[in-house]
This record gives structure tokens, sequence and C-alpha cells, in this order.
């Protein structure tokens, strides 16, 4: 695991991946839009969540910073990204991010048990970092 200041500089964002994001933040995918409703409704967790954070020369969905945990949704994918998601999630472990995938479908049949999954592997894995 990686103290903080070697961290933050591991993820330090790309000028590449800053604009894309901020693009991408306007372009949000259906089940985005409905995940990031469901959490800037919840005010009880305590939990905040980014959308479209840069992080190095990625990109993810969902990332909350205390828990270092990014949410991936998944839609229906060409094998090329599949190719960029397992080099994506092969960096984010290295660098001490948990990586949580879930499907598009699941946020639309199932978004308050894909939300509470979400909070509580944020919780889990913020009190996994303080005690290491």
């Amino acid at each position: 695991m990686h103290d903080a200041k070697t961290y933050r500089s591991l993820i330090r964002p790309t000028r590449n991946a800053k604009e894309h994001a901020k693009a991408l933040r306007s372009e949000l995918s259906e089940p985005e839009r409905i995940l990031l409703w469901a959490i800037r409704s919840d005010k009880s967790t305590n939990i905040r969540f980014r959308s479209q954070e840069p992080l190095g020369p990625y990109i993810a969905d969902f990332y909350c910073h205390p828990a270092r945990l990014v949410i991936e949704i998944d839609g229906v994918q060409h094998n090329d990204q599949h190719i960029h998601d397992a080099q994506r999630d092969a960096w984010m472990r290295d660098v001490g991010i948990e990586v949580f995938r879930v499907s598009a479908n699941e946020v639309m049949s199932n978004l308050q048990g894909v939300y509470n999954t979400m909070v509580a592997r944020a919780w889990r894995r913020i009190n996994e970092l303080r005690t290491t």
C-alpha cells in the first residue's frame, strides 16, 4: 500500500484525461445518470463518489477517494474495450485502487441494491485502509 503522498502523485491525472473527463461528464449514459442521481440524493452515508474522475491516464465512472474505490458500469462492449478495461484495472490495482464492476442492466433493474453495495464496499475499504 502506498503512503498518501505517493498515492496522490500516482493518481495525478494527465492533461488528456482531465479534458476527456470534463467532456464525458456532459455525456453520461442512462445508467450513469441514474446512479449519479442516487448518489446525490443520499445525504445519510457521508460517502462521496466523484463522477467521471480522471486518475492518472484513465477515467473512472465513479471514484471514492477515502476508500480508494472505483465503480465501473459495464455496458455492451467490443473486444478492444475489454483489453482497455483490463489494462486500466491492472493499473488501478498496482496503485492501490479497488475496482468494482457492475453491469448497466443491474443498475437499471436494482439501483438500490447496487448503491447499497457501493456504500458497503466503500466503508469496508475505508476501514481496511485505516488498519494498514
